[in-house]
C-alpha cells in the first residue's frame, strides 16, 4: 500500500485546516479554563464572602467555609455542622455542599416521582457577581419546577414548562436540564411542605463546578455558588 505524502498540492489542500486549528488554541485552552475555575473556589473557600444585589442589600452571608470529607460528612451523620460553616467535598464531581435545613416530610422514594418548587440565588464565582435568581418578585407567579425521579439511588431531574412555561432557569438558558449539581442533595434531605410556623422546608447551599453545572458554565467553564429551597408541589 502507498503512504501518503504532506507534499505538494496535498499540503496546500491540508494548510487551511492547520491555520484553522492553530486559531481556535489562541485562547485559553481548556486545562488553563479548569486551573482558573479551581483556583477561583480555592479562593471563594477561604473568603469571608458577602453576596450582594446591585443596590448593596445582603443576600447571603457565605462567610469562609471549612471543607469536610465525605467520611467525616458520615460520621456527623450526613450533616454540616453550620456553627464551624462545614461544607461537605464530593470528590466525584467536585460539588461542595451544606446542608441548612434538612426538610420537612419524607425522603424521595425509590423508584418515585415528584415536582419540586426550586428558590436559588446563582452567584458566578468566576464573575464575583450574583448572575441569576428567581427568589424575587418578578419570579413568584413563574417558579422553577423540577420533575425529579428517584432511579434507586441515582436522580434524574428536567425543568417543568408545562405547568407555568418554565422558569428562571429555563428562560435563562434555554433547556429543562437540571443541573447535576443540583440533584446531589436530594439523597440527603427531605421534600415535604411547610406544614406549620415551626417547620422548615430543605434549605441547601453549593458550589457547583462548571462540569455539573447549568449550560452557560459548562460551555464557558465557570463555577458557580447556589443557595436554594426545595419544596414538594401539592398533588
Amino acid at each position: 500500500m502507498k503512504k501518503m505524502s504532506l507534499t505538494g498540492p496535498c499540503l496546500l489542500l491540508l494548510l487551511p485546516c492547520f491555520l484553522l486549528l492553530a486559531s481556535c488554541n489562541g485562547g485559553e485552552t481548556y486545562a488553563e479554563q479548569k486551573d482558573k475555575e479551581y483556583k477561583a473556589i480555592q479562593s471563594f473557600l477561604d473568603r469571608d464572602i458577602v453576596v450582594r444585589d446591585d443596590d448593596g442589600n445582603v443576600v447571603c452571608n457565605v462567610g469562609r467555609i471549612e471543607p469536610i470529607s465525605e467520611e467525616r460528612f458520615l460520621e456527623q451523620d450526613s450533616t454540616t455542622d453550620l456553627e464551624r460553616n462545614q461544607y461537605v467535598l464530593f470528590q466525584n464531581s467536585g460539588v461542595y455542599m451544606q446542608i441548612v435545613r434538612g426538610g420537612t416530610g419524607e425522603k424521595l422514594e425509590q423508584g418515585k416521582t415528584a415536582r419540586v418548587i426550586c428558590r436559588f440565588v446563582e452567584f458566578n464565582i468566576l464573575g464575583d457577581s450574583i448572575q441569576l435568581r428567581n427568589d424575587v418578585n418578578y419570579w413568584h407567579p413563574s417558579p422553577d419546577i423540577m420533575k425529579i425521579t428517584n432511579n434507586y439511588g441515582s436522580f434524574s431531574a428536567s425543568f417543568d414548562t408545562e405547568t407555568n412555561g418554565g422558569g428562571a432557569m429555563y428562560s435563562t438558558y434555554g433547556t429543562t436540564s437540571v443541573p447535576s449539581g443540583w440533584l446531589i442533595p436530594f439523597s440527603y434531605i427531605r421534600i415535604g411542605r411547610q406544614d406549620s410556623p415551626e417547620e422548615g422546608i430543605a434549605k441547601v447551599r453549593l458550589i457547583v463546578p462548571h462540569s455539573e453545572g447549568q449550560a452557560s458554565a459548562v460551555s464557558n467553564v465557570y463555577p458557580c455558588f447556589y443557595e436554594l429551597t426545595f419544596q414538594k408541589m401539592r398533588d
